[in-house]
């Protein structure tokens, strides 16, 4: 068998995720309750029998640095092969900041070189997706392609925010076109997954960097190879979503709560794999109930849950409630406080009696109101949320606020409001 090295970027900023990805990479934010949104192409790997990995590091790549440490979750812990995070550089020549997708893996040829592979499976470490790259590594072969690349269906009022292409009867790439802004060039959309020929790959990255200094896969390298290179689109129709905005990653999160929910978290068969926390048992008091929800280990509930997803750590005191909410680690809600349709990051104290999420104005947050418009607030992490106060709707509380902070908005912070600085 040919050998194949997975390159996942994983630098991107997220900034559509509001104050989540503050201070961490889009890749690295919790999902799902344990998990982190890089675990599921990491899992897509290793479940692939991949084990050769590179990760393209970038925007505040401390929290993923220590979630994948030296891979052992994922088996990747080896002496040959294994994984290598890599982050862009200062040294004589012209390494940078990286200036795009393929700008990223042109400042790591000689890393990839090193891995000595025959082929190079480019990934995105930012989609929520279950896929066995060997299907798509088998069609590359037949097709005898000099790139592959993951395509599906897309809605057609989503297909600005894709690559769009079409293709032949025999699935060759006709015709590529980058975020177009009209809506006629079909629904086939580029997953931002790639297979290249690696000496292929070195080639056509060095003769576009001479010309782009933001050397992209999708703007600039495979729409100048689609005319002279085999170019093939392998259609892939599972499960697949970018949760790039606070209302995708609600709605992705809480779909996980249907009865069969389309993302299967409980397939022995697929399992995605993640570092854990050592923690307890999830505990339920006497007063506490739990209704359509996950909960993870650690968790103590003296309160009531209800259409929600707690990630391990997070007390819920006696007398509050969660509702159509998403909790991350080691939260404290206190006692008779009130959680409606509100993401909370990590650490956050939510103090006695404050209610999250009050009542039914949903005007857009003044300050990001392009991002948080549908009614969800956004709390960042480390939070200090003061007792007896009311916060209304589309509201966003920043990162390591205390409780002097909300000193200007007396016992209630109306829909719409920031609270605290960037």
């Amino acid at each position: 068998m040919p050998k194949i090295l997975a390159v996942i970027m994983a630098g991107g900023a997220g900034t559509r995720l509001s104050v989540l990805s503050e201070e961490r990479s889009k890749p690295a934010v919790p999902f799902a309750g344990k998990y982190r949104i890089i675990d599921f192409t990491l899992s897509n790997c290793v479940n692939s029998d991949i084990f050769d990995v590179d990760i393209l590091t970038q925007y505040r790549p401390h929290s993923l640095n220590e979630h994948i440490g030296v891979g052992k979750s994922w088996d990747l812990d080896r002496a040959s092969g294994g994984v290598r995070l890599l982050q862009p550089y200062q040294g004589r020549g012209s390494q940078s900041w990286y200036g795009g997708t393929a700008d990223a893996v042109y400042q790591n040829l000689d890393y990839l070189r090193e891995r000595r592979a025959n082929h190079a499976l480019i990934l995105a470490g930012d989609h929520i997706y279950k896929m066995d790259y060997r299907g798509m590594l088998k069609f590359h072969h037949e097709k005898n392609a000099d790139v592959t690349i993951g395509v599906m269906n897309v809605p057609l009022e989503e297909t600005d925010r894709f690559g769009i292409m079409t293709v032949d009867a025999d699935r060759r790439i006709t015709a590529f076109f980058e975020k177009p802004k009209l809506r006629d060039k079909g629904t086939l959309a580029s997953m931002g997954i790639y297979i290249f020929n690696t000496d292929l790959l070195a080639e056509r990255l060095t003769a576009g960097a001479r010309e782009h200094g933001d050397l992209d896969f999708g703007k600039h390298v495979i729409p100048e190879m689609i005319e002279n290179f085999r170019v093939y689109g392998y259609a892939f129709d599972g499960y697949w979503v970018d949760v790039g905005t606070i209302q995708s990653y609600w709605e992705t999160t809480l779909a996980l709560l249907e009865p069969n929910p389309r993302l299967n978290l409980y397939d022995a068969n697929w399992v995605i794999h993640t570092r854990s926390q050592e923690k307890p048992p999830v505990k339920i008091g006497p007063q506490g109930s739990v209704e359509r929800s996950l909960v993870s280990n650690g968790c103590i509930i003296r309160g009531r849950v209800e259409h929600s997803v707690l990630s391990p750590g997070v007390y819920v005191a006696p007398g509050a409630s969660v509702r159509d909410s998403i909790v991350m680690n080691d939260t404290w809600i206190g006692e008779g406080a009130a959680l409606d349709k509100v993401i909370v990051d990590k650490q956050v104290v939510v103090g006695a009696g404050t209610r999250l999420g009050a009542g039914d104005d949903l005007r857009p947050n003044t300050a990001e109101p392009d991002r948080i418009n549908t009614g969800i607030t956004v709390v960042g992490k480390s939070a200090r949320i003061p007792s007896g106060l009311v916060v209304g709707r589309n509201v966003v509380i920043q990162t390591k606020v205390t409780e002097a902070d909300f000193a200007a908005f007396d016992t209630a912070v109306p829909s719409g409001a920031t609270v605290g600085t960037r």
